[in-house]
Parts: structure tokens; C-alpha cells; sequence
């Protein structure tokens, strides 16, 4: 038996299907592929699908801890201090527009970009903050007992996993922080990451990297109940399973020698194909980088910027982003991507907000700089709609110590690519850059415009195997005015 990425039995949902059962291969008695039967269960609803499943994905880099709007992609240097950014601003390409003065690059790409200036929510905490958002409002108070994640919503309609691929439609990328406030902050990703009433089969699939050097089970917080974060979903492998997977592959290149000289791939039919495909093709694939370009592995490189506060490790940002856009080749089509430390209070446990920008600033604006060039290399701009948010924004003064506290009012919110009308700023602050002065923007807009862009709600609204509570959910979320394309 060869099993990849299973883990804890009996979580399955009402219809019998377990994520588990994403990678469980018989000794190539093909017959016994379990993942097979699973996609010819599933063949006939994602054959009717293709009426209200856009050829779209999302990827969402999260960035939790409280983005600051204000030296994001708001810095305000019209304003009297302390109600514009400490970090300066950079002109942009789009005319008119500043942003903080740690995104020069991203800078560039303005005129491809919608920004967001009054993104607003109630939610002044971060547990309930990463809920409410992540859920687009569906959680109302952010206490985890209503609604459920965007992702776990997309997937629920979608399917758990792609229908010729078998790759998970879902999945959150994270690192296995060393920092105790980055791993408070990964925690709370993981709960906002819920599927709620939908069931366990609807979770993501959570790929953690693991430090250089670092303990590989120094940090595992629980996900959805039973399993950890390393253990969901995750190669039983030794860790040269991702980064230095050489006895992987040579024992799937063994697995499709065997295979090939046996005739059990010509003999397979078209779901026990599939799953082989699996086996042998993108699940091997997806996370092997030794087929790009080194200078493009070098355009996403972040690993030269330390982050952390008080330990600190090699920011993995850029290595994320470039898995992100694998993935959604492979059939992903919800990617969180999660950013820790963005809670610049100027306390004991967070940085203040210029060494935090100048930390993280800069990682963002190199990771996403070379996403969206290469989303454009591979003319997958359109296809793929990148959001950027984070569990709120940070106040409009600097408190005493240099550090800005918690703000709901404002956050960071925005967009690029996925076909959507761009080049434009949408809503705006008010002077002390506190409030919305108009337009307002809410996490349930935000969702709308994310499940607009993923699906056709007029086939959606017709389409059958889906429950109405699920398809109410998602006709409720208003997508945001200037971004209906």
C-alpha cells in the first residue's frame, strides 16, 4: 500500500467522502484505487458543472495580525502626522495614486490593480476578527458558530477536489512559525479557515513548510478537531518530501516503470486513470520546483529578509506565492496564503510600525511583484484573481512606543487580475484616514466579489445537487459595484 497525505479516520461527511482519501493507492492493483471510485462518484454532478464554474481561482494572501491601510495602500501624506504613513509614500502607475513607501515595486502594478480605501467591519479582536472576515461576515461576531470560510464555501459548491486532477480545490499555504506571536497568528488562520456546518470534507488542505533548520513539530495547532496542521493532508514522508524530494520521486518513477511495463496504464479505465495520474503527475509535481526557471525562483526569492521579533527565521513569502500559482495549475482554485506578523503595536511581543513595514513591507512588495509577472508570463492574469486583506487595519495615531493598536473601522483591502475592472481606488477615508467618507466596503462584498468571479450565479441559481441554504448564502453576498465585470 501506498499511502500519501492521509491521516485521522472516520472524519467523512454525509455523503461518505473523506479528505483522506485524497491520495490512498492500492499495490498498483488498480482495481483498488479508492480515489478513483471517488471521482467516478463524482464524475456526473462535475460534469453538469461546467454550466456555473468559471475557469477562475483565487488566491487570498492573508495577512493576519491587521495590515495597516495606512501604510498599505493608503499612506494619506496630505494629512498633518500621525494620520499618514510613517514609511513615506511611492508614487504609482496609476495617476494620482500613492502607496506606502515599502512598496515601490508593487508600485508599478497599480493600473492592474483595484484598491480598496473603505474597507470596514465591527470586529475590534483578532480571533473573531480572522473569523469574520474569512468567513466574508457569514460569522456575524466572529465566534466560529455560524457560516463557514469563503474557501470551504467555494469548495462546497465546487467539489472537494478537481475533477482530472484530484488536486484539492481548497488550500491554505502556511509556515511553521518560530516567533510566539506569528504562531498565535497561525492558530487563528487555521480557525478562520473553517468549514463549519459543511463538513470536514470541505476543509482545506493545509501545506505547511517547514523552517531550515527548525524542529518540523514545534508548532502544531489543531485544525477542525481531530489532526494537527502537519498532519492534515501532508506527505508520510520524511521531510526531503518537499524541498529535497529525491526518494519521493525516484520511488513514483519506480511506481510508473512498474506500471508502464505491466500494461496497468493502458489497462486503467478513466477514473482508475485519473487517480494514477495523480499519483504519478501533479501530486508529485505541484510541489517540485526543479522545473522552473532558477531566474524566476530567484524573482520570488524572499528568503534574503529575516522576519520575526523576538526569533526570527527566512521569509517564505515569496516561496508561497510561487506554490500558489502551481497549485492553481494543478486544480486549485481557492489558495489562502497566510503572512503572520502584522501587528505592529510596539510592544513586547510585536514590532512598532517602521520596523515592522520595513520587515514585512518588503516581502510583500517582492512576493507579489513577481506573482503578478508571472501570472502575466503564462496568460493567467485574467484567470486568477489575487486578494489581498488581512483581520483589520491599525489606528489612525501612532501610540507612544511607535506601534499602531488594533482598528476595524479601515483595513487593507485589494485586488488584482481575475478579468475584473482595474486601475481604479474604490471607496475613500475620511481626513484622519479613521472611517470611510463614502462607499463603504464590508467582508460580505468582499466574498460576493470573490464568488462572482468563481461562478455564474444565473447557472448557479438552476443547478441541481447544490442545497438552498448554500445557494441563499451565496446570492446574498452583493459583490463590490466596480468590480462586476
Amino acid at each position: 500500500m501506498l499511502t500519501v497525505n492521509t491521516s485521522a479516520l472516520g472524519s467523512r461527511d454525509c455523503e461518505g467522502v473523506s479528505r483522506r482519501d485524497f491520495l490512498r493507492v492500492g499495490s498498483l492493483g488498480l482495481g483498488s484505487l479508492t480515489l478513483s471510485g471517488l471521482m467516478a462518484n463524482q464524475s456526473l454532478a462535475v460534469r453538469s458543472k461546467t454550466d456555473y464554474v468559471r475557469d477562475k481561482a483565487v488566491v487570498l494572501l492573508y495577512m493576519s495580525g491587521g495590515a495597516s491601510h495606512i501604510e498599505t495602500f493608503n499612506p494619506n501624506m496630505d494629512a498633518p502626522s500621525p494620520y499618514n504613513s510613517i514609511t513615506g509614500e511611492v508614487s504609482t502607475s496609476l495617476a494620482g495614486v500613492t502607496f506606502g513607501g515599502t512598496f515601490p515595486t508593487l508600485a508599478k502594478w497599480a493600473h492592474k490593480m483595484a484598491i480598496v480605501r473603505s474597507f470596514t467591519h465591527p470586529i475590534g479582536g483578532h480571533e473573531q476578527a480572522h473569523v469574520h472576515v474569512l468567513s466574508g461576515g457569514t460569522d456575524p461576531k466572529g465566534d466560529g458558530k455560524e457560516g463557514r470560510s469563503i474557501g470551504s464555501l467555494y469548495a462546497r459548491i465546487y467539489g472537494a477536489n478537481h475533477p482530472k486532477t484530484g488536486f484539492p480545490t481548497y488550500s491554505l499555504l502556511t509556515n511553521p512559525e518560530k516567533d510566539g506571536q506569528y504562531r498565535k497568528e497561525l492558530g487563528r488562520v487555521v480557525k478562520g479557515s473553517w468549514p463549519g456546518d459543511l463538513g470536514s470534507s470541505y476543509a482545506p488542505f493545509i501545506r505547511q513548510d517547514e523552517v531550515e533548520g527548525g524542529d518540523k513539530n514545534e508548532h502544531k495547532p489543531s485544525a477542525f478537531g481531530k489532526g494537527t496542521v502537519a498532519e492534515d493532508m501532508q506527505l508520510n514522508l520524511s521531510r526531503e518530501r518537499l524541498e529535497n524530494r529525491k526518494a519521493l520521486l525516484s520511488s513514483i518513477d519506480g511506481l510508473r516503470r512498474e506500471a508502464d511495463a505491466n500494461g496497468a496504464l493502458s489497462a486503467a479505465d478513466e477514473y482508475e486513470q485519473r487517480a494514477l495520474d495523480l499519483i504519478l503527475g501533479s501530486a508529485s509535481k505541484t510541489f517540485d520546483l526543479s522545473s522552473e526557471d532558477p531566474k524566476l525562483i530567484e524573482a520570488y526569492d524572499t528568503s534574503a529578509m529575516k522576519i520575526g521579533h523576538k526569533v526570527f527565521r527566512e521569509s517564505t513569502l515569496g516561496h508561497q506565492m510561487l506554490l500558489a500559482r502551481r497549485m492553481v495549475e494543478s486544480g486549485a482554485g481557492f489558495v489562502t496564503v497566510h503572512s503572520a506578523g502584522w501587528d505592529m503595536h510596539a510592544d513586547g511581543n510585536n514590532p512598532g510600525m517602521a520596523k515592522g513595514m520595513n520587515m514585512l513591507g518588503w516581502t510583500v512588495d517582492k512576493a507579489i511583484s513577481a506573482f503578478l509577472q508571472d501570472l502575466e508570463d503564462r496568460g493567467l492574469s485574467d484567470k486568477v484573481l489575487l486578494v489581498l486583506t488581512g483581520d483589520f487595519g491599525r489606528t489612525p495615531t501612532i501610540n507612544k512606543k511607535g506601534g499602531r493598536d488594533h482598528w476595524a473601522k479601515l483595513g487593507t483591502l485589494a485586488f488584482a487580475g481575475g478579468g475584473l475592472p482595474m486601475g481604479q481606488v474604490i471607496g475613500q477615508a475620511d481626513r484622519r484616514n479613521g472611517e470611510p467618507a463614502d462607499n463603504p466596503i464590508s467582508p460580505n462584498m468582499m466574498m460576493g466579489t470573490i464568488l462572482h468571479t468563481l461562478f455564474d450565479f444565473g447557472q448557479l441559481r438552476i443547478a441541481q445537487g447544490i442545497p438552498t441554504e448554500i445557494i441563499k448564502r451565496v446570492e446574498d453576498a452583493h459583490p463590490i459595484p466596480e468590480l462586476v465585470a
